[in-house]
């Protein structure tokens, strides 16, 4: 059985009116496929990555940079804002493969 630790669970809120929210999900799963970072090896542990919609974050009062969707990269709790599907191939090259923040998306 795989510890919660060994698992990195990307929430992405889907309660915008446009569905940007769905969008990113999809773009998210496509890159992690294609990058091939579905599944890693951390530390001499495989490590899963999961991407999971949820209807609310709470954070549309602090995300007012646009249009796009929030998320949460959990366990670590980083909380990226206005993420449209473009932002997916950074996201998991830069912040998941390489473990740089991407602070034009960062909410603090």
């Amino acid at each position: 059985m795989k510890s919660a630790a060994a698992v990195t669970r990307l929430f992405v809120c889907n309660a915008q009116k446009n569905e940007v929210g769905k969008d990113v999900a999809k773009a998210l799963k496509i890159e992690l496929k294609k990058q091939g970072l579905k599944n890693l090896f951390s530390g001499g542990e495989k490590r899963k990555t999961r991407v999971q919609t949820c209807n609310c974050l709470d954070l549309c009062k602090h995300c007012k940079k646009g249009a796009g969707a929030a998320l949460i990269i959990y366990p670590e709790g980083t909380v990226y804002g206005d993420v449209k599907p473009k932002d997916a191939p950074d996201i998991v090259r830069e912040h998941l493969g390489e473990g740089q923040v991407i602070n034009r998306l960062l909410i603090e």
